[in-house]
C-alpha cells in the first residue's frame, strides 16, 4: 500500500527488470572447428554437440 504523499514511480514489473550480467562465451570459442565436446560436471561427463540444424544439444 502506498501513501497518498508518495511521489516515487512504481517499481517496474519483474518481466521488465534487467537480470544481472551473465558470463557469456561464444560457442566458437568452445568448439573451435569441432562439432562436439565433453563437459565434466561433478564427476559426470556430458556431451555438448552442434546438430545438423545448427542447434545445441547437451546429453549425459
Amino acid at each position: 500500500m502506498t501513501s497518498p504523499h508518495d511521489t516515487s514511480p512504481p517499481a517496474p514489473p519483474a518481466s521488465a527488470r534487467r537480470p544481472a550480467e551473465e558470463p557469456t562465451v561464444n560457442a566458437q570459442q568452445l568448439f573451435g572447428d569441432k562439432r562436439e565436446l565433453v563437459i565434466v560436471h561433478n564427476g559426470e561427463r556430458y556431451r555438448l554437440r552442434i546438430t545438423a540444424n545448427d542447434k545445441l544439444i547437451l546429453t549425459k
